[in-house]
């Protein structure tokens, strides 16, 4: 991962710090044949989703870029369905539930004690990791059809920030494309380079990037109040089912007057060998209302595999994975139609307990901040 940008003007001035570091596979010998010539091919190469030429351009610009913030927002930012406290199910005794719930919580314990043990779990209070992505997608085919994505993948890079559940930053570029987004414990927000915040629905919530093998206490946390509904093989290992539906009040409280949600079930599968999370699904249905007062309704469905786990400072984190998505849309007498995403990553750092990580590190967007000012006046 490159870091720094280097000073191409003065040949002795300091380098720039890089917000998201770019990932090695942006400066193969197809950018030039040193590497000055492709940190300048590179820069117009940056320079070009920002500048038009010609009105043609613009419009194929227009559609790159729509189709890059969709795998942004889809694949590279997807929240998960339900709060997670910071604190919940690592002393939670288990007693007065059903055999299901009871079976689901010796698993989560298994997996503590997998994933580092209690007393490192509990020794962090914050992190940050650094990583590469790259990520691809389908056109939309019809039901029957089969789905096959298209070229080799776009590539980036992310920085995480995260000081609980509810307290997290990402910083995610890919292609030229770039995505911020955030929590301060009372928003969450979505923001891109050309475009205002978005404020997410509803009751903040954690990214999923964090259940993919980063954030152990998390995982922990979520899965406390699952339920053991079997068993099941995945790449070999023979794993616990663990599931979880998020309630009726979550659903309603991320629904609006256009939308809205159905269900939204989490899966995650813990091998029975060491203990450990190898993989995690969530899916999620909703319904929309068209101008004929139509319902069309579409299923999202993300499944992640997750590898690679090491030790770091006593924490056993996973450092690469796969996450496929299925886009189902169907209803308002229309065919079926669908299309499939998929996204690999790889984890380059990880540490814990950052100094100087303040709540100004999880500030909103401006615009997102006076609106909430003016919501406490009111």
């Amino acid at each position: 991962m490159r870091k720094l940008w280097p000073n191409l003007d003065q040949e002795d001035g300091l380098d720039t710090v890089l917000e998201v570091p770019i990932p090695d596979e942006m400066f193969t010998n197809k950018m030039g044949s040193n590497s000055e010539i492709r940190w300048q091919n590179m820069r117009n190469w940056m320079k070009s989703h920002s500048v038009n030429k010609s009105s043609a351009s613009q419009r194929s610009l227009a559609g790159r870029n729509a189709e890059l913030q969709l795998l942004l927002n889809v694949v590279g930012s997807p929240l998960l369905p339900l709060q997670v406290q910071s604190d919940q199910a690592v002393n939670r005794p288990i007693r007065d539930c059903s055999i299901q719930a009871s079976t689901a919580k010796y698993i989560v314990h298994t997996y503590i004690a997998a994933a580092g043990g209690q007393q490192a779990l509990n020794s962090v209070n914050s992190m940050y990791a650094i990583g590469q992505v790259k990520m691809s997608a389908s056109e939309f085919h019809m039901g029957g059809e089969s789905v096959t994505l298209r070229g080799n993948g776009e590539i980036g890079g992310f920085v995480l920030w995260q000081k609980s559940p509810d307290l997290w930053n990402l910083e995610l570029v890919v292609s030229g494309c770039k995505l911020s987004a955030g929590s301060n414990g009372k928003v969450v927000w979505r923001q891109f380079a050309t475009q205002q915040s978005h404020a997410s629905r509803g009751p903040p919530r954690p990214l999923r990037r964090f259940l993919q093998g980063l954030d152990p206490r998390a995982t922990a946390n979520l899965f406390s109040d699952a339920m053991c509904i079997g068993e099941r093989i995945i790449n070999n290992e023979d794993c616990f089912i663990l599931k979880l539906d998020a309630s009726a009040a979550s659903l309603q409280a991320r629904s609006s007057d256009s939308f809205e949600i159905i269900h939204h079930t989490i899966w995650g599968y813990f091998s029975q060998r060491n203990g450990l999370l190898v993989q995690f699904e969530d899916s999620h249905l909703l319904t929309m209302k068209t101008k004929n007062g139509e319902d069309v309704f579409w299923e999202t469905s993300m499944e992640s595999m997750i590898y690679d786990y090491r030790y770091i400072e006593g924490i056993n984190i996973a450092h690469s994975g796969k996450t496929i998505v299925t886009l189902f849309r169907y209803g308002a007498g229309s065919a079926n139609h669908k299309r499939k995403m998929e996204e690999t990553w790889s984890i380059e750092e990880v540490d814990f307990n950052i100094w100087g990580l303040s709540m100004d590190c999880f500030l909103p967007p401006a615009d997102l901040e006076m609106e909430e000012d003016n919501e406490e006046k009111h």
